[in-house]
């Protein structure tokens, strides 16, 4: 967030070709050792050898059940109905739920990983809270959001029925109900109801844009142009492009990628209208998903 404050121009072009980030190691990359070439448009930032390597151990696809840390088990908001629970290293604290761009929050329990684990799996069981919503949802979500209160009131609801199931695991301690709102972290008020969406970058692509805000991985910008390669909602963006279109970026999209200064001003990556049917982003759900940890 403080790399890219509201106000901040970008102005950069993608070079050459997207790349595998490699492995994650220890706290530091290993560069991929077959230097493969990505996909612009998928939010992956490795080749499929090189996320199956990380996989082999990992919290998320739990082959790393010795992990001696402690664990939290958290609930996430992301706007009304969409409530989610999900656990992170409790040495982490809430970094996990500002990555994933939860608008409020609440801790639910802390304990050995397992026994987080068993509670999360519970609240899937018992009560159907999912551990994970489309990037699509959340931010159809952002735009038109209740009142503070009334988003603390529905994560208090979800947290007193989680905490009277049966079956809560002994080893996990239960943590007192109190929420934390990013509003202010996430300049939440400077979302507009009606924002576009933008594509994947190729290797010559440039995006140009003043920062009006960030919330998680995503980038909201107020364009200078969209070039005539954007799939652009009808009078918002086109040929020669028009100024102050407000589009959201994946910055995922820009792993990988050597990134230098835009030699034009005019943004040139797709710019299209954002999915609202269920129906779309319960498809985007299915083709991936953000990190859970």
């Amino acid at each position: 967030m403080s790399m890219l404050p509201a106000g901040k121009l970008l102005a950069f072009a993608a070079q050459g070709e997207r790349l595998c980030l490699g492995v994650r190691r220890a706290g530091r990359w290993i560069v991929c050792p077959y230097g493969a070439v990505l996909d612009g448009a998928s939010a992956k930032d490795q080749c499929a050898r090189c996320a199956q390597l990380d996989r082999s151990r990992s919290v998320a696809a739990d082959t790393m059940a010795d992990d001696p840390r402690p664990y939290g088990v958290y609930l996430a908001y992301f706007g009304p109905g969409l409530l989610k629970v999900g656990i992170t290293a409790a040495e982490r604290g809430p970094a996990r739920l500002v990555e994933q761009g939860a608008v409020a929050y609440a801790w639910l329990g802390r304990g050995p990983l397992m026994a987080a684990r068993r509670a999360e799996a519970l609240l899937g069981s018992a009560l159907s809270v999912p551990d994970r919503f489309a990037k699509a949802a959340k931010r159809a979500a952002r735009g038109a959001l209740p009142p503070v209160p009334d988003r603390a009131a529905e994560l208090a609801q979800l947290h007193r029925t989680a905490r009277k199931l049966a079956g809560w695991p002994e080893t996990l301690e239960p943590v007192e109900f109190a929420c934390a709102d990013h509003t202010e972290l996430f300049g939440l008020d400077r979302i507009p109801g009606e924002v576009a969406v933008l594509g994947g970058m190729t290797s010559g692509a440039e995006i140009v844009g003043e920062v009006l805000t960030g919330v998680g991985s995503d980038v909201y910008l107020r364009l200078v142009g969209a070039g005539a390669g954007g799939e652009a909602r009808e009078g918002a963006a086109g040929s020669g492009g028009a100024a102050g279109v407000v589009a959201v970026m994946d910055a995922r999209l820009l792993s990988g990628w050597v990134l230098g200064p835009a030699a034009g001003e005019v943004t040139t990556v797709p710019v299209r209208a954002a999915a609202r049917g269920a129906g779309e982003r319960e498809r985007e759900g299915k083709g991936g998903q953000e990190g859970l940890f």
